[in-house]
């Protein structure tokens, strides 16, 4: 399988903020937000391998600076490690004041994919390649992550298992 380069998978996304993508503290909702990280990742997990490839986790979702409807929401994402059928995807949200340019680091998040072939049975996922000093930093740590990620999964199975079914009316 032939490697890929991280630049072969970023994807972009422009956004306005409009009245009704804020909530009463008159900041983009965390939820719309949500919704477009998880559409732009999508984007670049598909251009690694170039089939379905569903989400399988956010890892987090870190709001560092309010995004208001003066702004602008810039995302961009990019694929930064890969496991046999697993795509960790890196998207960096960016707003921008309309009126006086300034930018910021809004908010940072990590989701991971998993890709799929025509069956929904798993598939082997290229190699990704890092090559700017952002992307060696990320796929540098990305090992650790992963781990976290794995153990965090566990943790997540044994609560779920802890759960009831049962509606509180039956």
């Amino acid at each position: 399988m032939e490697n890929k380069y991280v630049k072969e998978t970023r994807s972009f996304k422009v956004s306005r903020v409009f009245p009704t993508d804020v909530n009463n503290h008159n900041t983009l909702f965390g939820g719309k937000l949500m919704s477009y990280i998880d559409d732009i990742a999508s984007i670049s997990a598909s251009k690694l391998c170039r089939v379905t490839a569903v989400t399988a986790s956010t890892d987090s979702v870190d709001f560092l600076h309010p995004i208001r409807p003066t702004d602008s929401v810039s995302l961009e994402s990019f694929v930064t490690w890969t496991g046999k059928s697993s795509i960790e995807v890196f998207v960096k949200v960016i707003r921008e004041d309309l009126r006086s340019g300034e930018r910021k680091i809004a908010a940072t998040s990590f989701l991971t994919f998993v890709a799929l072939d025509e069956e929904n049975k798993t598939i082997l996922v290229p190699r990704i390649v890092p090559e700017t000093e952002e992307e060696i930093k990320l796929y540098e740590t990305a090992e650790h992550r992963t781990a976290m990620r794995k153990q965090r999964r566990e943790e997540s199975k044994k609560f779920a298992d802890f759960l009831l079914t049962k509606f509180p009316w039956e």
